[in-house]
């Protein structure tokens, strides 16, 4: 192996090592900015934001994308729309039944915000997996960019800072906050290492998917099964009644569903990529 050869295996590790340099302190000071200032997470200035930003990102980055495929620019604009628009009525439908306190423990006979949760993923998750067209898009944008994108998943610190200031039970907190803030914090460094090419880089890019999904399956079920209403079976020592109310039910309403979406988009094209690959070697 010449030196060259291994400066350029190096590379993708270095490169993700000087990402986390820059990450970490900037999630860390975060965190404290929000420890320290409580009245910005009790203002959900930073539940909106990230929702606004990431909904550009993902229609910017749709639209890119789209640009690279064969298409024409008729059939670009009418899948551009055709993801879009659904998924920002999604959106605003959420946004406003968080405003009008639908999510709120008890105040429906049904509990509406596990729904809000499952039916996306039930309904939507297939639907991207099958589609010709998503699988063209998923084919012609780079694959790093549906992980680094999640990077905003480090605004889980929110869960944290909550059980801090002892407004959030631990059993919830901690496990919900500490793995959103993992995968958020991985979300870049795996991305420049897919973007390396190797195998190893697509290996860390699919344990990443997993972990991600992971931290979900967790922090969701804890969440059904301490918050008040009847799928309740433990009743900690501080209420977990506030994910129900506005802005912090955009989280698991709408976050949630929409980041498992970007989990799934990500294993089919890296699966698509992978097969790519193999084909061409025979």
């Amino acid at each position: 192996m010449t030196a060259t050869t291994f400066n350029l295996e190096a590379s993708p590790h270095r490169h993700g090592s000087r990402a986390l340099l820059w990450i970490v302190p900037l999630t860390a000071a975060w965190i404290a900015l929000n420890y320290v200032f409580p009245a910005i997470p009790a203002s959900g200035i930073q539940t909106v934001a990230a929702r606004v930003f990431v909904h550009v990102l993902l229609a910017l980055g749709l639209w890119l994308g789209l640009e690279r495929t064969d298409l024409t620019p008729v059939q670009r604009r009418n899948v551009w729309l055709g993801i879009l628009i659904p998924f920002t009525l999604w959106l605003a439908v959420i946004w406003a039944g968080a405003i009008n306190g639908v999510f709120q423990p008890r105040r429906f006979p049904l509990p509406l915000l596990p729904i809000a949760i499952f039916l996306p993923v039930i309904v939507g998750v297939p639907l991207l997996l099958r589609s010709k067209r998503v699988g063209q898009v998923l084919d012609a944008m780079p694959a790093p960019w549906l992980i680094a994108l999640q990077l905003y998943r480090v605004f889980g610190s929110a869960f944290l800072i909550g059980w801090i200031n002892g407004v959030m039970p631990g059993i919830f907190a901690l496990p919900a906050g500490i793995g959103d803030v993992l995968t958020g914090l991985m979300a870049v460094p795996v991305a420049i290492s897919l973007a390396s090419g190797t195998l190893e880089g697509r290996k860390a890019a699919v344990a990443w998917n997993i972990f991600g999904l992971l931290d979900f399956t967790v922090a969701v079920g804890i969440a059904l099964i301490i918050s008040p209403g009847p799928l309740q079976l433990i009743v900690p020592s501080i209420p977990n009644g506030a994910a129900g109310f506005y802005p912090t039910a955009l989280t698991p309403a709408f976050a949630v569903p929409s980041s498992i979406m970007l989990h799934a988009l990500s294993l089919r094209q890296l699966r698509r990529r992978a097969a790519s690959t193999n084909a061409e070697g025979r």
